[in-house]
């Protein structure tokens, strides 16, 4: 594949945005960004080649585990090494921008020391661990104008950004039911009891894995990927993959806190999340908008792929989609990663007039020879230098990640939840604990 230099890739996303707010630092055309990595392997080895590739000058790297993120440290020898994040933000000087892209419950300790010190912030999906977490990074970034952008990458591409105009043109009329869902989780959930003690790696700093969460004995299974399925690191497959797919209605519906949530599902235990679940969201009208009801499903129910039967579409056959707008003039059967997708139950012709005639009003970043993904860090980096602003920013990533988190309360507590999303106020007692969750002594918000 063809790549844009880093000169190419300022320029097209300087003439892709309208100067809208003023920096705390005036930028010039050639400066580079100092960006530091907290999480460098898994993800974290392509987050930070990405930033790298989108023209960000990588000044310090900080991971706990040495050999997850060797490829990392190799390829960006010049990078100052840390293993906690709060010595590398204390002693490394001129650190403009943090790139967060370990576990979710390390995402808002370590964003929330960056932002007090002023550091513009890109962090990975889910953009924390709980809704009190999302809540107080809003409002950080808010209170400091800071730049920062969420990693759900897909939130850059053109599948999203178009569907979201056509949706909003009336291309499948008012929307009222949603259905989204997913194959995860493909690691293990359902876990009743701890795994048994084992010797970290001599790699691993397993104290400083641990952060906030409580004291508990290593075991490999819970790093380097499994931990996604134990509530006091992960938060499930609905907290890996709702970010993805329920971006696009989330963002095209303009949904914000939904009024209430309920969930079935299988397995869920203290420990660890559900093997499945569905999860029903209420969302009130929103202006001349009406009423939604988004439906999540993820996992596999006896023995089958948890997702919504082919009647809600007329029979059309699901595979290869993630989500279905249902609309009073049509539907759309979507998915992030292509612009083919079907529009049910509307005259052809009526698609084509308003496809055609809809016009393009999300800011771009030209696509032809990147990734989603590089795409979202040249969106962030160019937001850093005055050159528009982040669409996944956490003005908009905040509370959307407080709504799909909510869906956890309703698994956890088993009950039927009215929310007041303006207060984060349950109508369950028990659910609180899992709003604002309690760290462990050293670590705080």
């Amino acid at each position: 594949m063809k790549k844009l230099s880093r000169r190419k890739f300022i320029a097209t996303a300087t003439t892709a945005f309208s100067f809208q707010y003023l920096p705390k630092r005036v930028w010039g055309a050639n400066d580079r960004i100092n960006v530091a990595g907290i999480g460098v392997g898994g993800k974290g080895t392509a987050d930070i080649a990405s930033a790298a590739e989108s023209g960000a000058n990588i000044v310090a790297l900080c991971d706990v585990d040495l050999s997850r993120g060797a490829k990392t440290i190799s390829t960006f020898s010049n990078a100052k090494l840390y293993s906690d994040f709060r010595v590398m933000l204390e002693k490394q000087k001129g650190i403009d921008a943090v790139i967060i892209s370990a576990p979710d419950h390390i995402h808002a300790v370590a964003a929330k020391a960056a932002m007090d010190l002023g550091k513009h912030i890109y962090c990975q999906k889910p953009l924390t661990h709980s809704i009190y977490e999302a809540r107080v990074l809003t409002e950080a970034a808010a209170e400091n104008k800071l730049v920062t952008q969420m990693g759900n990458q897909a939130h850059a591409g053109e599948p999203i950004r178009r569907a979201v105009e056509l949706v909003r043109a009336g291309i499948i009329g008012n929307v009222t039911d949603v259905h989204v869902w997913t194959n995860r989780p493909i690691w293990p959930q359902g876990m009743n009891t701890r795994p048994a003690k084992e010797n970290a790696p001599n790699d691993l700093d397993w104290n400083l894995w641990l952060g906030p969460a409580p004291q508990t004995s290593y075991s490999s299974k819970y790093v380097p990927f499994k931990w996604r399925g134990w509530w006091d690191y992960g938060t499930g497959a609905l907290g890996d993959m709702a970010c993805h797919i329920m971006d696009m209605p989330y963002w095209s519906l303009k949904l914000k806190y939904p009024l209430s949530v309920e969930a079935e599902q299988g397995g869920n235990t203290k420990l660890a999340g559900p093997n499945w679940s569905k999860i029903k969201y209420q969302y009130p009208a929103r202006g001349s908008m009406p009423p939604v009801t988004m439906t999540w499903y993820d996992g596999r129910k006896a023995g089958q792929a948890n997702m919504p039967p082919p009647d809600t579409v007329d029979g059309e056959d699901l595979r290869g989609y993630e989500s279905v707008l249902i609309g009073d003039k049509g539907s759309m059967v979507f998915s992030r990663r292509s612009t083919k997708w079907k529009i049910v139950g509307r005259d052809a012709d009526e698609v084509k007039q308003i496809e055609e005639s809809t016009p393009r009003t999300i800011p771009r970043i030209e696509q032809d020879t990147i990734s989603d993904q590089t795409a979202n860090h040249v969106e962030w980096l160019s937001g850093i230098k005055g050159q528009g602003t982040p669409q996944s920013n956490f003005a908009h990533s905040g509370p959307f990640t407080e709504t799909v988190l909510l869906g956890n309360l309703a698994i956890r507590t088993g009950e039927k939840i009215d929310w007041n999303g303006a207060k984060m106020k349950p109508s369950v007692n028990e659910a609180k604990k899992y709003i604002k969750r309690k760290y462990r002594k050293g670590w705080s918000l």
